[in-house]
């Protein structure tokens, strides 16, 4: 199975607002940038669909190192919130509705095809690639002006 990381970011002008996302791709060396935005979102959302537009790049079934300075991102993986979402009928522990249920089906879907392992990064720090998945995000906000 190809090994993968994906670097991903998300940002928003505003929460809702403008928001992008990014997202860096390496290969054996190679590397992938993408990115995008919309018009009236919210951050969390974004720091989702980076890693959903990232998986969707991948041609076949891959083993993928997720990085992202994302706490609700990957605490929903690692922590078994998705999971348990899933279970309880996309509602939380308080039984109120879970936001971004449509990007949560979406990932999950896609992690059904790839091996995922989360790992979070500190942001705006000394991560190189999350920094630039940051600059492609906000680039992409500026597009959206």
């Amino acid at each position: 199975m190809k090994k993968v990381d994906l670097y991903t970011d998300g940002a928003c002008s505003g929460n809702p607002g403008a928001g992008g996302w990014g997202a860096v791709l390496i290969y054996n060396g190679i590397e992938k940038e993408i990115s995008g935005g919309f018009p009236d979102t919210t951050n969390n959302r974004m720091e989702i669909y980076a890693v959903i537009a990232g998986l969707k790049c991948l041609k076949t079934d891959c083993e993928v190192n997720v990085y992202s300075d994302s706490a609700y991102t990957v605490n929903a993986i690692n922590a078994g919130w998705l999971d348990g979402w899933m279970k309880n009928g996309w509602k939380k522990a308080d039984g109120k509705p879970v936001l971004n249920v449509d990007l949560w089906q979406e990932l999950y879907a896609l992690s059904c095809r790839h091996k995922l392992t989360f790992i979070k990064v500190k942001g705006h720090a000394d991560n190189v690639y999350n920094n630039r998945c940051d600059a492609l995000a906000r680039a992409a906000i500026k597009m959206l002006k």
